[in-house]
């Protein structure tokens, strides 16, 4: 595996925040407009991070399978804000199949979109959405992020970084009762991938569980170089030093020895 020998034409620092939010059910807009308020007191960002179906929540799967109005949302809130919006939407794609799909969007209301691959099937997920089936990388700015969704997580062959991605995004409704789970393997994810990695995880509680939401960003080193407060609303900062991750990679080449697979 090969990196590039010279440094790319990406922003040096890439402010990201990462917003660790409630989500009420069956209150789509007033979600949306506390959402909207929290975006609003971290101005002159890059990137936002939102959690996984955070305007409906992810017990509620079938309740707002018209997706197109949070789209539109998210499209008007990177515009206002000049900023990139990441954030899962549980929607009807254009075949009448529920997806539980990352939406990546830029100011300009261009976006790309991941289709989770691996649903949830313990908590029914997998009764109410078609799983994707697409490993998608995006670019914003001259910085690459890999999209993934929740349980996602515990499968590293997935992510695993192929040379494409400076960081990987996870969003997310972590229960608390496997909230070590959740720091241990985005730890691991950042390490093994020599990355920064984003996860973004609810807080409160739905019908069934209760969030912590742990939301963190941690470096190619391992460490914690932006957090939320452990079950509080609220949004955290951090600036992706993408120069200094790429001289790690080059000086350490832990990936030029990864073995070698495809994915079917």
């Amino acid at each position: 595996m090969v990196f590039p020998s010279v440094i790319r034409n990406f922003a040096a620092r890439m402010k990201t925040v990462i917003v660790q939010h409630d989500i009420r059910e069956d209150h789509l807009e007033q979600n949306l407009q506390n959402l909207a308020l929290l975006l609003n007191q971290q101005p002159e960002a890059d990137l936002y991070v939102l959690a996984e179906t955070f305007a409906t929540g992810f017990m509620k799967q079938g309740a707002h399978a018209d997706g197109q109005p949070v789209l539109a949302w998210m499209q008007r809130q990177a515009q206002q804000l000049n900023a990139a919006i990441a954030g899962s939407v549980a929607i009807t794609d254009e075949e009448g199949l529920m997806r539980n799909r990352l939406f990546f969007v830029r100011p300009d209301g261009t976006y790309d979109y991941y289709d989770k691959r691996h649903l949830f099937g313990y908590a029914g997920e997998t009764d109410e959405y078609v799983a994707g089936a697409r490993r998608v990388v995006t670019e914003w700015r001259g910085v690459r992020f890999l999209l993934q969704v929740c349980y996602d997580l515990r499968f590293p062959v997935f992510s695993r970084n192929q040379g494409d991605y400076d960081a990987i995004i996870y969003v997310a409704n972590w229960p608390d009762k496997r909230r070590d789970v959740w720091q241990t393997l985005l730890k691991a994810r950042a390490l093994e991938n020599q990355c920064f990695v984003i996860g973004v995880n609810r807080v409160g509680t739905d019908s069934a569980c209760e969030y912590q939401g742990d939301s963190v960003v941690i470096d190619a080193y391992g460490r914690t170089i932006a957090a939320c407060t452990p079950g509080q609303i609220e949004a955290a900062v951090a600036e992706l030093d993408m120069q200094r991750q790429l001289r790690f990679r080059q000086k350490f080449p832990v990936l030029a020895d990864a073995d070698t697979f495809i994915l079917k």
